[in-house]
């Protein structure tokens, strides 16, 4: 492009993206590859994964245990667990590095991310079986968190190529460049609920923009956090550059958040935990250098909108999916539904009738539809929002989990109606298989009782008017919206994932601004028109 004020050069279209395929498990190979994943990780229980900073191995005295939620008795594996002390060390491991790969080639970087892709293709079935028992994720739930994985590491790849390019805007006489360069330290402190793909996300990114990393998993899902710091080592990343840290978010949150050493924060999780980091790292200490960056999701109360011409056999399955899909652990789970007064009676008859069908079992089974919770915590937090619902709703659905009570964190699905869209069981997030249905008399009241939250997450609407599927465009208050469709299951490219307002700070999870956020932009302008050249320095001549 070039006109007579000067000239741009736009940097490349993207390379094409295709996502990783899900595994489809009606085929009799893929079933037999899974279980025989499962048979092998089943005999590798009580594993230890120990510290690794600046490439050494640590083992402490504090081990994590990490518990299989549909067999609660039984231990996967143990993590060694940090003290502020090894955080400290762990920060100055990767402040060390930051220099020398802030300077590594965004080549170099790229294919340290695509290695990463391959071996998690080469391991597949391997990491979503530790998925499956660590975590408690159905089989299709596990080996689309891997998948997702993959497509983070690829995606960033493929955008790191593109904003490696420097953008020209020249007029005669004077060079204008416009570049990025890495932040600098980024500390990641990842969920248990996609416990490999999201940590990918925010540790693949980081480390592809020139940042170096230190990786604090969750307590509920450190072994699989062990097995991409082993895939990472193996992908040759260099020592110091990625820092793996497990241990107590309270004990050694505040070290990392609070360091002057750091330079990005990247959390995803509850509110209260990532509204306490951003303040704490709004706290600017006489030793920073840097104003610090957080990047933080924060969870959603999510609702869909089933509209009077609705399908309602889609709508449906679609709530289902949505809020009964992992248990409801999933921070874009619908919990809210709002129903016009037309088709309430019948839609309430039919979502009851369909949950009900749901196999309640451990997430080994590959029939298994809803597995359990990820901890004794989590289960009765659950119930006691489902006690609640009985106190202040009206009991719709309420499945019983039977022997697996005794077996592990089971809680079977609850559906309420006539609440309340003020109460707290349609105000705070549950993170849990509990929904809750409401009355609408029109349209208008729909939308404005969805949006009244303080979250903007995911939001959705089942509806054949294409004016109100208008209006839900224009409307609806969350990051990602979705039409006649489950309102989970983002995919990376596809649905860039994130909201705003209580929902998070940042950009979107997969989308094209999310690297932006650990990048410098630099501009770099010279004159050309001088007088003359230097005459060459020893070391040119001898070139």
């Amino acid at each position: 492009m070039s006109d007579a004020e000067g000239s741009m050069r736009p940097s490349p279209k993207a390379l094409p993206f295709h996502n990783e395929p899900l595994a489809d498990f009606s085929r009799k190979e893929l079933r037999a590859a899974m279980q025989l994943a499962l048979d092998d990780v089943a005999s590798q229980f009580g594993i230890e994964a120990p510290l690794i900073i600046d490439g050494k191995a640590i083992d402490t005295r504090k081990q994590l245990a990490s518990h299989n939620p549909s067999k609660k008795s039984q231990v996967v594996g143990t993590a060694s667990c940090a003290t502020p002390e090894q955080a400290e060390k762990a920060i100055e491991a990767a402040r060390r590095a930051a220099r020398s790969w802030g300077r590594v080639p965004h080549e170099r970087r790229v294919e340290h991310m695509e290695l990463l892709a391959a071996e998690m293709r080469n391991r597949r079935f391997e990491l979503a079986a530790w998925i499956v028992y660590e975590c408690g994720k159905p089989w299709s739930e596990a080996d689309g968190d891997v998948c997702e994985a993959i497509d983070f590491c690829m995606f960033y790849a493929m955008q790191m190529r593109e904003l490696s390019i420097p953008v020209h805007c020249d007029l005669p006489g004077e060079e204008n460049r416009f570049s990025y360069r890495p932040r600098g330290v980024a500390v990641v402190i990842a969920p248990w609920n996609f416990p490999l793909a999201i940590l990918t996300g925010m540790v693949a990114a980081a480390l592809v923009a020139g940042n170096t990393v230190v990786m604090k998993p969750a307590e509920q899902s450190s072994i699989i956090a062990s097995k991409l710091m082993e895939i990472a080592r193996e992908a040759g990343i260099p020592d110091g550059v990625l820092n793996f840290l497990p241990g107590i978010g309270e004990e050694i949150g505040p070290t990392l958040v609070e360091s002057p050493d750091v330079d990005i924060v990247v959390f995803t999780g509850s509110r209260p935990v990532g509204l306490a980091i951003n303040k704490a790292a709004a706290e600017t200490s006489p030793l920073q250098t840097s104003v610090k960056r957080v990047i933080a999701e924060m969870g959603g109360k999510n609702a869909i909108i089933v509209d009077e011409d609705a399908n309602l056999d889609e709508a449906v399955q679609g709530v289902i999916g949505s809020a009964f899909g992992f248990s409801g652990q999933k921070c874009s789970a619908c919990s809210r539904v709002f129903v016009l007064a037309p088709c309430y009676d019948p839609f309430l008859e039919r979502l009851a009738s369909a949950t009900a069908s749901l196999k309640i079992g451990p997430a080994l089974d590959p029939a298994t539809s809803l597995g359990p919770v990820i901890d004794l915590a989590a289960k009765q937090r659950i119930e006691d929002y489902i006690a609640l619902g009985k106190e202040e709703s009206r009991l719709v659905y309420g499945g019983d989990v039977g022997p697996l009570e005794k077996e592990g964190f089971f809680v079977a699905p609850h559906i309420f109606a006539d609440v309340d869209p003020q109460s707290r069981l349609s105000q705070n997030e549950i993170f849990g298989p509990v929904v809750a249905v409401i009355k609408v008399s029109s349209i208008d009241q729909a939308f404005e009782w969805a949006n009244a939250t303080e979250y903007a997450l995911t939001a959705g609407l089942y509806s054949r008017s294409p004016r109100t599927i208008d209006r839900a465009r224009k409307e609806l208050e969350a990051g990602n919206i979705y039409i006649n469709r489950p309102i989970t299951g983002a995919m990376v490219n596809r649905h860039p994932f994130g909201g705003y307002k209580m929902s998070g700070i940042g950009s979107k999870a997969g989308g094209r601004d999310y690297l932006l956020q650990f990048l410098i932009p630099v501009t770099v302008t010279e004159n050309t028109l001088r007088r003359g050249f230097a005459p060459p320095s020893e070391d040119e001549t001898e070139t």
